[in-house]
């Protein structure tokens, strides 16, 4: 989750992101994160609409809505209008430094043909094309997505649990951890070139139990259509109940590992550790994580432990911290 100098978090008074997650470059990410935008829409054709799909697939979308999973109680039920969810992304291989207008620079990136390498400790590595992916039944379930900058929206996708592909693989019993990596196309992703001190690809995991909790969804749909381009076109991870870039965007590998991965922020020195849990007890150094507020009104309101989720997901953590924790010193991470 990542932003800079847009109108939403100037209004909370939220720290450019590229302040925490690269405290060694600051100066240098600092400017070019205000000189890069510039660049690219000088250098990028606006989109020919930001709520085109990346690819048609009218056999399968829309799918149905899945009742079983309905927003939590403690938020506001109506969905974030679709355009906004659609405005405002973080996605730094086209707009690095900040969140934004991802939709603006993604006319060049091609979502098909598309495949997925899933390999590591499994029986039956496998290489999913689209097909394969759109052939696993899919369904609709509304979400509350929460970023680690306080903005959150109510969003549905639509997929299918990750376990499902997971099983398709058949995992060793030594794998113990879930490993993510996005597509890196520097020609078709402004963002990778403009912002070269990152390291590329974008990598993220989680623990197997986690993936395998049926919150985790194997996401290519959102709003009744294929995923747009900012939303991480055509294949991404959604896991709710932790903070948004926990939630890896156009992804083409999966490793399953005995051993715990580095991520992408944990090489960036990001406050926050492996785990990054949704809770509004551990506060970023800068700010605290008790409150949000929702992406299209700046409405305020309180964080729940889990992001809400918690009925689903609170078994995999005992340890989690249930009262405040002191705000994290420089060079501290926390969970």
């Amino acid at each position: 989750m990542k932003s800079r100098f847009h109108a939403p978090e100037l209004a909370t008074g939220i720290t450019p992101e590229n302040i925490f997650f690269n405290r060694r470059r600051f100066m240098g990410a600092a400017a070019a994160a205000l000189a890069v935008p510039k660049t690219l829409l000088a250098a990028t054709p606006p989109s020919n609409g930001k709520l085109v799909p990346a690819l048609q697939r009218p056999d399968v979308y829309p799918t149905t809505r899945n009742p079983g999973y309905v927003l939590p109680e403690s938020f506001r039920q109506e969905l974030t209008p679709r355009e906004t969810a659609a405005s405002h992304n973080n996605f730094y291989e086209f707009l690095p430094g900040r969140g934004g207008p991802v939709w603006e620079h993604v006319d060049a990136f091609e979502a098909e043909p598309w495949k997925i390498e899933v390999k590591g400790l499994c029986h039956k590595p496998q290489t999913f094309d689209l097909d394969a992916l759109f052939a696993i039944p899919h369904e609709e379930r509304l979400y509350h997505f929460r970023c680690v900058e306080r903005w959150a929206m109510n969003v549905p996708w639509s997929g299918f649990p990750l376990s499902k592909l997971l099983a398709k693989v058949e995992p060793k019993s030594n794998a113990k951890f879930v490993r993510f990596e996005s597509v890196n196309r520097p020609d078709q992703m402004p963002g990778i070139g403009a912002s070269s001190w990152y390291p590329w690809p974008y990598h993220e995991a989680l623990r197997i139990d986690e993936a395998m909790n049926e919150l985790a969804l194997v996401v290519t749909g959102v709003y009744g259509q294929p995923l747009l381009k900012q939303h991480g076109a055509p294949v991404r991870i959604i896991a709710p109940w932790k903070y948004g870039y926990k939630s890896p965007k156009s992804i083409v590998k999966i490793e399953l590992t005995s051993k715990q991965p580095r991520t992408f922020w944990q090489v960036q020195e990001h406050e926050f550790g492996f785990l990054s849990n949704i809770n509004p007890f551990i506060p970023h150094p800068r700010w605290s994580q008790a409150e949000s507020y929702w992406l299209d009104t700046q409405e305020r309101f309180d964080t729940p432990i889990f992001n809400g989720y918690e009925k689903y997901v609170a078994d995999l953590y005992p340890d989690e911290p249930r009262t405040p924790q002191k705000p994290l010193r420089v060079g501290q991470v926390a969970r």
